[in-house]
Formats: structure tokens, C-alpha cells, sequence
């Protein structure tokens, strides 16, 4: 134990482009007893439909970004957005403070677990 580093939980944020190895390193972590959390994964459902993020994605990129079913278009969304820096922060600035909240309520509850 080192008490420069807390007791716990211990956390730890993988980042890198695609095919960089996150995936694996963090499979890697998850057999050696990490509780892992993947914000990819929780961004998608902060704007399934009912989610914490879903009735402002609609209400700032329009009805066009869904489809028949209710569900959010990412192919039409990303259209919106990439390439267009003001519309991404726009995203960005609804998307992520919930995924945040998500991230830390899983860092809680994987604590909680031990």
C-alpha cells in the first residue's frame, strides 16, 4: 500500500483513438478484479428513449435524428454533428455532465461492492 494513493476506490481512465488498446487493457484489469465502466457504453444510454439526455437531443437536433421507433438516429445525429464544432458542443454539453453523473454513481456502487 502505497499512502500516497487513496485505499479506494482506485480509479483509473483509459483513453486513446480506435484500436488502441483500451478494450483490451481494460479486459485485462476486469480479470484482475477491476470493476470497469465503459462511458461508451453509458453514453448510448443516456439518450435511449426515457434516458436523462434523450428529450434535449431531441429538442436541440430536431425530430429528424429519430426514428420510427422512438430511438435516437446516431447515423442522422452524427451528420449533424461532425464536422460541425458548434453543433458538437452542443452534444457534448448535453451528453456528457450525464454521463459524468453515470460514471460516479458506478465508481459509488463498485465501492460499495468492495
Amino acid at each position: 500500500q502505497d499512502p500516497a494513493l487513496p485505499s479506494h476506490p482506485y480509479v483509473i481512465g483509459l483513453t486513446g483513438g480506435t484500436g488502441s488498446g483500451k478494450t483490451s487493457i481494460a479486459k485485462l484489469l476486469g480479470q484482475l478484479g477491476a470493476f470497469c465502466i465503459d462511458a461508451d457504453k453509458l453514453g448510448h444510454t443516456v439518450y435511449v428513449p426515457g434516458g436523462p439526455a434523450y428529450e434535449r437531443v431531441v429538442a436541440a437536433f430536431g425530430a429528424e435524428v429519430v426514428n420510427e421507433d422512438g430511438t435516437i438516429n446516431r447515423k442522422a445525429l452524427g451528420a449533424k454533428v461532425f464536422g460541425n464544432q458548434e453543433q458538437l458542443k452542443s452534444l457534448t454539453d448535453i451528453v456528457w455532465p450525464e454521463i459524468a453523473r453515470m460514471v460516479k454513481e458506478q465508481i459509488r456502487e463498485a465501492d460499495a461492492q468492495g
